[in-house]
C-alpha cells in the first residue's frame, strides 16, 4: 500500500512553511532589519521543530519529557533562566511522574486541555508546583495525573486534557543543575504499528501548529521606551502560558547614544526576571552577553529597589541588559509566586 494520505499532508507542510518567508517582510513596525530576518529564519525552524517534537513524535502511550526551549530552540518567550519540557497526554490514561528539584528555585508541571489538531491549548487543566509537592530530603517527588482520584499529588485529567509541561527556574542556570523530570503510563500499551492515517492526521497537525503560530508574529512593539501596568497571576491562560506568574511588557527603541533606565521594586516571589525579545518573541544569544537578568543577578539599592539600564554598550552599571546590536525590541518581566502584583516600572531615556 502507498503512504498516499502521509504524502499529501507531507506536501502541504512544506507549503506552510514556504509561507513563512512572508511573516520577515510583514512586520506591523515596517520592514524588519537584516538582523531581525535573519533571526527569522532560525525562528521558523524553532517551531517546526517543537511541532514535530509535540506532534509527529509524541506518543501518549510511552510518552517521554523532551525540551521545547532553549538555547537553540527560540520561540514563544523563552528566557535564559528556565528549563521547559512537553509530553503528551491521552485523558483516558493514568501516569506518573517522578523528578528531583536539583537547585531549581521555582519548579511546576501544568497540564493543559484545547483541541488536539495542533492548535494551542486553550486553559489550564491543573497545575502543582514546588510549594504543594512532598518533595523527599533527597530532593525527589512523584505526581499522579489520571482522570479517577489518587491519594498524594494529584492531577485530574479531565476529557481535553492534551499535554504536560514542567517548568523549572534557576538563579544561575549556567551551574546549577536542572530539575529532572521521568512520565510513564500505568498501562502502556505492547507494541506499535506505524499507519497512514494517522502519521497523515499528525503531520496536519504540525502544520496547524506552525500555522498558528506564525499568526503571532511578528509583535508590534508598542509604546516605546516605556513598560505596561503588569497583570496579575491568571485564572484562566491562553497556550502554555504559566498560572503562577504575573506578567509585564515593553520596548525599547534606543538611538546608538541613549539608554533606558528602568526603575522599580518586586514584590516577595519565588523568582522574578526582565528579558529582552525580538519580534520572534525569543530572547537573543545569551551565551555572549547578558540579554536578561534576574532577581538573584540584580544589584540592590539600599531600600530594596533596583535600576536596570538596557544599553547598546555597557554604560558601567551592574545591571546591564545588552540589546546585542538591535536598535528595537520587546522588554518581558515576570514574578512566580508573587505575594501581590508588581507596580508598574518607570522609566527613562538618558543619552550617554
Amino acid at each position: 500500500m502507498s503512504a498516499e494520505l502521509t504524502g499529501q499532508a507531507f506536501h502541504e507542510l512544506l507549503d506552510e512553511l514556504h509561507g513563512l518567508e512572508k511573516k520577515f517582510t510583514a512586520s506591523p513596525n515596517g520592514p524588519l532589519d537584516e538582523q531581525a530576518m535573519l533571526e527569522g529564519y532560525k525562528w521558523a525552524f524553532s517551531i517546526l521543530q517543537v511541532a514535530f517534537d509535540a506532534h509527529v513524535w509524541a506518543d501518549t502511550g510511552r510518552p517521554r519529557f523532551v525540551d521545547i526551549v532553549g538555547p537553540y530552540k527560540k520561540w514563544g518567550g523563552d528566557n535564559a533562566d528556565a528549563f521547559y519540557q512537553y509530553a503528551p497526554i491521552d485523558p483516558t490514561r493514568t501516569y506518573r511522574v517522578r523528578g528531583r528539584v536539583g537547585d531549581a528555585v521555582y519548579l511546576s508541571l501544568t497540564v493543559y486541555g484545547g483541541p488536539d489538531d495542533g492548535r494551542y491549548s486553550t486553559r489550564i487543566v491543573g497545575t502543582r508546583n514546588d510549594r504543594d509537592l512532598d518533595i523527599a530530603p533527597d530532593g525527589t517527588f512523584e505526581l499522579v495525573l489520571s482522570p479517577e482520584p489518587h491519594e498524594g499529588a494529584w492531577i485530574a485529567l479531565e476529557p481535553d486534557a492534551v499535554c504536560a509541561v514542567t517548568r523549572d527556574y534557576l538563579e544561575d542556570p549556567d551551574h546549577g543543575r536542572r530539575a529532572e523530570w521521568a512520565i510513564e503510563a500505568d498501562d502502556p500499551p505492547a507494541t506499535y504499528r506505524i499507519d497512514d492515517a494517522d502519521l497523515a492526521r499528525r503531520f496536519r497537525a504540525a502544520r496547524t501548529w506552525v500555522n498558528e503560530q506564525s499568526q503571532m508574529v511578528p509583535i508590534g512593539l508598542g509604546t516605546p521606551n516605556a513598560v505596561d501596568e503588569p497583570y496579575p497571576v491568571p485564572a484562566q491562560t491562553f497556550g502554555w502560558a504559566a498560572g503562577d506568574a504575573a506578567y509585564a511588557m515593553g520596548s525599547f527603541d534606543l538611538a546608538d547614544d541613549e539608554v533606558l533606565v528602568i526603575e522599580g521594586r518586586s514584590p516577595e516571589c519565588a523568582f522574578w526576571n526582565l528579558c529582552l525579545w525580538n519580534q520572534f518573541l525569543h530572547t537573543y544569544n545569551y551565551e555572549y552577553e547578558r540579554v536578561t537578568i534576574n532577581g538573584s543577578q540584580v544589584e540592590y539599592e539600599d531600600d530594596g529597589s533596583w535600576t536596570i539600564v538596557v544599553a547598546h554598550r555597557d554604560p558601567g552599571h551592574p545591571n546591564w541588559v545588552s540589546t546585542q546590536g538591535h536598535r528595537r525590541g520587546r522588554i518581558w518581566f515576570r514574578w512566580f509566586l508573587p505575594s501581590a502584583t508588581p507596580a508598574r516600572p518607570t522609566t527613562r531615556v538618558e543619552t550617554r
